[in-house]
């Protein structure tokens, strides 16, 4: 009898193209190879760092001009957790990072092939326990729907804003979409432009910019969670009628070297929590500790962190370290602040 994956995302696979110049706009001369990038592959290699690959997973359109480094390494992760569809008559979806200064400007290159639940049907990822999804809060609506359209599937809901669409004109369609959402999760740059805050980012501002999300009625019955990322500031977890809490970021810019490229960092805090909803038994506050831990290892390295078999333990490794210690590291500093 086939088993429902507990994890998938509706986020995209990017190959990611880079240019380079200073603050005046001059070409660096740096240049850096394509890279795997997009906020799907982000979130499901966030939920990897604890479940096995036949667990979650993600479909990838992939086209005529697909590397096979890039190949190799996706299946690094294990060959299970792509789903993927050839095109022989299109490129894979490309987008182009440009840096000028440490300004990031962000555009496709190519058209993109947009994924929802009807993609699900007649693969292995059908009817997940859980599903993220990264887009405007009008296409939001439009995957609550399929998703409603399907008998008895009633999966957590895991919604994050994509940037550029975090403006007040989506306020109205966030607004009808939330009591569907189980937990929202914008970064807090993205939560103010959305409410349309200019206070700076602290935790208390960040605080009543949940507040105001918490009113519009997050999840069935008001019984959603609100998650705010705030980078190396940590992440703020609200509820109704639940005390606010906060989960730390693991690295800090007091970490001399750690971070590195913070690139899909929240995607893969978002893989981290639905995997952690797993482990910890649907506990969200505990969840965003594996989420927390998920976050550390991809800002490590530019590009997704390695993972490798200690041959000596058997072990799964990422980058050389273990995901459970870290977390022991993380409660144990959650433990002191509460002393």
């Amino acid at each position: 009898m086939a088993v429902n994956p507990h994890f998938v995302s509706f986020g995209l696979f990017i190959l990611d193209e880079f240019t380079f110049a200073d603050e005046d706009g001059v070409p660096t001369g740096k240049t850096v190879p394509s890279q795997i990038g997009g906020g799907g592959t982000y979130a499901i290699i966030g939920a990897r760092i604890w479940l096995p690959p036949s667990s979650i997973g993600m479909i990838i359109d992939r086209g005529h001009d697909f590397p096979p480094r890039i190949q190799e390494k996706l299946l690094s992760y294990g060959s299970d957790l792509w789903h993927f569809r050839d095109h022989s008559d299109r490129e894979t979806t490309r987008a182009l990072n440009s840096y000028i200064g440490d300004h990031r400007n962000f555009e496709y290159l190519t058209t993109r092939i947009r994924l929802s639940p009807r993609d699900l049907h007649g693969t292995r990822l059908v009817r997940p326990a859980a599903v993220h999804f990264i887009c405007s809060p009008t296409r939001a609506l439009q995957i609550i729907s399929e998703v409603k359209q399907v008998d008895d599937w009633k999966p957590i809901m895991i919604f994050e804003p994509i940037p550029f669409r975090c403006v007040p004109e989506e306020l109205p369609s966030l607004r009808t979409a939330l009591p569907s959402i189980t937990i929202l999760s914008p970064n807090a740059e993205e939560a103010f432009s959305l409410l349309s805050l200019t206070s700076p980012v602290t935790r208390d501002t960040v605080q009543t910019a949940a507040a105001r999300f918490l009113e519009f009625g997050v999840g069935e019955s008001g019984k959603g969670y609100v998650i705010i990322r705030c980078g190396a500031l940590g992440a703020c977890i609200a509820a109704r009628e639940k005390e606010y809490k906060w989960v730390d970021a693991f690295w800090t810019s007091q970490d001399n070297g750690k971070i590195v490229d913070v690139t899909g960092a929240g995607n893969s805090f978002l893989g981290g929590l639905a995997a952690g909803l797993l482990l910890a038994k649907n506990d969200v506050y505990e969840a965003a500790l594996y989420a927390s831990v998920s976050a550390s290892f991809v800002i490590e390295q530019q590009g997704l962190p390695s993972v490798s078999v200690n041959p000596e333990t058997g072990v799964e490794e990422w980058n050389n370290d273990l995901p459970q210690r870290r977390i022991d590291v993380l409660r144990q500093r959650h433990s002191k602040s509460q002393e």
